[in-house]
């Protein structure tokens, strides 16, 4: 590009960084004509999914691909890209055609190996993952995902044995030093080993620490936490019903019918969620961004809404909603199960005052305990989950906001809990189908065989592949002895939710 050019393709990239999107694609739009590198393309495409423009995104990020096909990297990149855009049957041809170009390509072939095990092809998983040990034996991350793959497959004393060599080697790989430890902590769950368990996750949580600035995120996190309770604690009653003065039934622009599904994570929500998706009238969001990348950054640039305001964000919400869903959702009920925003419920329905509010409930301690034991990329959510105590407090945190928010007059909303699912699942998700204004279909009962052909995002993806089970009610028991410094901060939500 000429020096004029170059200045506009800076420009480019500082709009983006600032997050001006629009701003940023214009300038990219009138330098593509002249652009001949992939690198342009590439980040073209990044920006274009990032204003949540997908085919824009994919029509850049083929052309970047088209002018260095042999690159396996750049495949591999856009392989990512594609990932994350939810666009798993193009992220899956991008990793094969890395892994074609590069023979002895380990990063390629180990992303297909994790792209295809979350999507429950196992097999095809294995069969990436020997594809890395031919390459090397002793590849940290091959080695890793192949005892993960023993665990899954049930294999646990293989996988075990797999964790444990990898360990004693010294592993360099910062991922895997840490992973290997949550996954063996895992198995030996399974072996009915829990001080081992805790132990492991103990010395994951370590390493963790060590990688990351932990501290500013938890300071991130608690400033954000206390003015989300402090807004919500503030409120009277009856805001709904001012809300509604100002953006009347009248006044608000028609979406498809919509219900939001939260709750603490790791309270059943995906179980429900699943269970909900398999009703041919319900078309269910498994964790989708929208909401906290997309609506609530909007909804934040000004405290002045308008109902032409409102209906701005309802447009945006929705039509990015369906564009991720895709044809699946014509005509049906958008279920958007997330329970991070749960803490937002009063933007939530701000926005959409029709909203239909469902809450997983369960036992608070074995949601501490089994909050503690996932290993899920660091947020300034999830940092919560490095310590029981933090966990404990993130807990308080978002339910106080819940047990505020349902008292407040004026919206439809419903508690469910997961020890009365796993314990009669027609009886409950058919009392909770009832409150969609739906009926019960048989095809619910059924709903892992669904969730074996799906490509999931929730970290619990592996747990509703197969039909309901009660190995982890009152788990907590096992552990109580850990949990022991965590309990009397849990004690008045048991109480409240009249756990045993």
């Amino acid at each position: 590009m000429p020096p004029a050019a170059q200045n506009e393709l800076a420009r480019a990239r500082a709009l983006a960084s600032q997050g001006d999107l629009q701003q940023a694609l214009a300038l990219y739009k009138r330098l593509a004509p002249q652009a001949r590198a992939a690198g342009f393309w590439h980040e073209y495409g990044a920006t274009a999914s990032r204003a949540r423009q997908p085919a824009l995104a994919e029509e850049a990020w083929d052309k970047a691909a088209a002018l260095e096909p042999t690159n396996a990297e750049l495949l591999g990149l856009i392989g990512h890209q594609f990932e994350a855009l939810r666009r798993p049957e193009k992220a899956l041809a991008y990793y094969q055609r890395a892994a074609a170009v590069d023979p002895r390509g380990i990063n390629p072939r180990i992303s297909l190996a994790v792209l295809l095990e979350k999507a429950n092809r196992l097999a095809e998983a294995r069969a990436a993952v020997n594809a890395c040990l031919a390459i090397d034996p002793r590849d940290e991350q091959a080695v890793f995902f192949a005892a993960s793959l023993d665990r899954r497959e049930g294999n646990l004393g293989q996988s075990e044995c797999g964790l444990r060599d990898l360990i004693a080697t010294g592993i360099r790989h910062p991922y895997v030093r840490y992973a290997a430890r949550y996954e063996l902590a895992q198995a030996l769950d399974r072996m009915e080993r829990y001080d081992e368990a805790m132990k492991l996750l103990g010395e994951a949580k370590e390493i963790v620490r060590g990688l990351t600035d932990t501290e500013a995120l938890l300071r991130a996190y608690d400033q954000s936490a206390a003015g989300a309770r402090a807004f919500t604690q503030a409120q009277p009653k009856d805001v709904l019903a001012t809300w509604a003065s100002y953006f009347p039934e009248r006044k608000r622009e028609a979406i498809p019918p919509l219900a939001f599904l939260g709750g603490h994570p790791r309270s059943g929500t995906t179980l429900l969620e699943q269970a909900l998706d398999a009703h041919p009238e319900i078309c269910a969001l498994d964790e989708s961004p929208v909401f906290l990348e997309a609506l609530q950054p909007e909804f934040l640039k000004t405290k002045q809404h308008s109902s032409q305001r409102l209906n701005v964000l309802r447009r945006l919400y929705v039509e990015s909603i369906l564009a991720e869903a895709g044809p699946a959702a014509q005509g049906k009920m958008l279920l958007d199960k997330n329970p991070s925003p749960t803490a937002r419920l009063p933007i939530w329905l701000r926005v959409f005052p029709e909203l239909k509010v469902i809450i997983a409930l369960r036992d608070p301690r074995d949601v501490v305990l089994s909050c503690y034991f996932q290993n899920i990329p660091l947020n300034t959510v999830n940092v919560n989950f490095l310590s029981l105590e933090r966990v404990a407090r993130h807990y308080a945190d978002l339910m106080d906001i819940w047990l505020t928010v349902r008292e407040w007059a004026g919206f439809q909303w419903i508690e469910t809990r997961y020890e009365d699912v796993v314990a009669g699942l027609e009886k409950e998700v058919g009392r909770v189908t009832q409150f969609l204004g739906l009926t019960w279909q048989p095809e619910q009962a059924r709903f892992h065989e669904q969730s074996r052909e799906k490509q999931f995002y929730s970290p619990t993806y592996q747990d509703v592949t197969r039909p309901v089970y009660q190995r982890s009610v009152a788990r907590w028991r096992r552990y109580e002895k850990h949990l022991d410094p965590v309990l009397p901060a849990l004690a008045g939500y048991c109480r409240a939710l009249g756990c045993q």
